[in-house]
């Protein structure tokens, strides 16, 4: 049974629908990618001051980050937050066929989960439960983070290390749904688990000796078949396939780990006859714990110290995440689903539908007469999505998967839930493209459904621990249990952040030079037909 303000929240949402709407194509079309969302951020921060939260902005020292307070007395403080940034190489149009957004190549960035609409359903449900707390005078706080940089893992452990997730009776994390079973339910006990990220950065700075140790007597080469040093470039790429070689030495076949790795641009594209200077790559780790996160960074500490000595070249790593795994709160996920359970499932619509069978047919299968997959429309406990879950998990193993908002669980009792987006039924087998997922993301038809749902569920969540004394102090109670007393227990696991925000590498970025605005790989220009 809803409580009276919750019916408050529930229709403030409604009557806001087409603002939620709006706004979920404004962040779409943005599509800024890590630590370079700045219209993404500076969109938040504005629409936050208008609606009555102070606002500290580059929270943390990141720039594109932020940090909101709106108060209504004194009373418990509850955790909500935005992701933005979208993933470059992803530029997709909210339209039925591939295609880029107007102006750009497919090069640039574009939203994949989509953090455009998993940003608007958490403010839907923040000024909903705002208008609540204004309409039936209960007192607290709202707390609101900007959370730039998700892909590469970046924001959360610093913000945990700089204290901005201290003091919530609750936090709340919502996420479009990405992998079966967890599609309209909330994670129970097999959390996210641990995240390194860094770059590895190669330096050519004495190319000179590299000469002299091969015996070349001359002071300057005197032609381009003289010697010369290998370069940064050798070292990275000595760096690449040393590591993917030893990549099934590193740990143990068990666990679902990964290891990707990212090769930036550091700026040298003419080929003369000059060893490059500088070469970055970086690497992410996603591994169930710490002790394995550790295990591997030696692995490539080595890699990169043998790369650099064969090539002359001298090395730096320099930390981009360093994030814990998840610690489960099954008060907080039982208040989460209970409101997710009186929202509903999101439903799709006819026109949805119809849409959906064009993008079914465009993308090469067959137009189905339901295009969605059935588990869109249907809610999943959490106890039943666990059992899904651990069939396939060693029992040993206790985080799965990867995401930062474990970082979050440390510092407040955290529930973490997803909301059904947009997925296409595959007939025949038919194996969908990326576009597809990534344009059902940005048209509202499609995707408006699930930021609904998200602000709903978040609002009804935020009521409940302001309102509900009994649930938020179990919420508490077993977060101290777990941590071995809160903050600083026996079993606490402190942030790892021990570095600066890495906001100054070469992440790529829109540019505007006297060609225009482009994202910083040119846009092609259209083919003659």
């Amino acid at each position: 049974m809803t409580t009276s303000a919750q019916e408050t929240a529930l229709a403030c949402i409604d009557s806001i629908q087409p603002l939620l709407s709006a706004w979920t194509r404004t962040i779409f079309d943005f599509g800024e990618t890590a630590w370079r969302e700045y219209q993404s951020a500076a969109w938040y921060v504005e629409r936050l001051k208008r609606e009555g939260f102070s606002v500290e902005e580059g929270s943390g020292g990141m720039p594109t980050a932020f940090c909101a307070h709106w108060t209504n007395g004194d009373g418990p403080t509850v955790g909500m937050y935005a992701e933005y940034d979208a993933v470059p190489g992803n530029c997709q149009d909210a339209v039925t066929v591939k295609q880029p957004r107007p102006g750009l190549g497919v090069e640039a960035g574009g939203h994949t989960d989509p953090h455009s609409g998993l940003g608007i359903g958490s403010l839907g449900g923040l000024l909903a439960a705002k208008a609540a707390m204004l309409e039936h005078r209960i007192k607290g706080t709202l707390r609101f983070t900007g959370e730039p940089a998700e892909k590469v893992r970046g924001s959360k452990p610093i913000h945990a290390a700089k204290g901005y997730y201290d003091g919530l009776a609750g936090m709340i994390s919502f996420h479009p749904f990405y992998m079966l079973p967890l599609c309209n339910t909330a994670r129970w006990d097999t959390h996210c688990g641990a995240a390194y990220a860094m770059i590895y950065r190669f330096i050519c700075d004495e190319p000179e000796n590299w000469a002299r140790a091969a015996g070349d007597s001359a002071p300057i080469p005197q032609a381009h078949s003289a010697v010369r040093a290998p370069g940064a470039n050798d070292a990275l790429m000595m760096m690449y396939m040393a590591s993917k070689a030893l990549r099934d030495s590193m740990l143990t076949h068990q666990g679902g780990w990964s290891i990707s790795e990212a090769i930036l641009t550091a700026g040298q594209a003419t080929a003369d006859n000059l060893p490059a200077g500088l070469a970055e790559i970086q690497y992410m780790i996603r591994v169930p714990t710490i002790a394995m996160a550790e295990q591997v960074t030696a692995v490539l500490d080595r890699n990169a110290e043998a790369a650099a000595r064969m090539s002359g070249c001298r090395y730096e790593r320099h930390w981009v995440s360093k994030s814990r795994p998840g610690l489960a709160n099954h008060a907080m996920a039982e208040i989460t689903c209970a409101a997710l359970s009186t929202v509903g499932a999101p439903q799709w619509s006819k026109e949805a539908k119809a849409i959906a069978r064009e993008v079914q047919v465009n993308a090469g299968g067959e137009a189905t007469e339901n295009p969605f997959i059935d588990e869109l429309e249907r809610l999943i406990t959490p106890q039943e999505a666990e059992a899904i879950l651990r069939r396939d998990l060693p029992p040993s193993q206790t985080n799965s998967t990867s995401d930062d908002y474990t970082d979050m669980s440390w510092h407040a009792p955290t529930s973490r839930f997803y909301v059904a987006r947009p997925a296409l039924r595959s007939a025949n087998g038919h194996a969908y493209p990326a576009w597809v997922m990534n344009a059902l993301g940005g048209i509202p038809a499609t995707i408006d459904p699930m930021v609904t749902c998200a602000a709903k569920t978040v609002a009804l969540t935020a009521l409940r621990l302001l309102e509900d004394k009994a649930a938020r102090d179990a919420a508490m109670d077993e977060f101290v249990k777990r941590t071995g007393g809160g903050v600083g227990g026996s079993n606490w696991l402190a942030p790892l952040c021990d570095y600066e925000p890495p906001i100054n590498f070469r992440w790529p970025e829109y540019v505007t030079t006297p060609r225009g605005r482009d994202w910083w790989i040119p846009s092609l220009p259209p083919h003659d037909t």
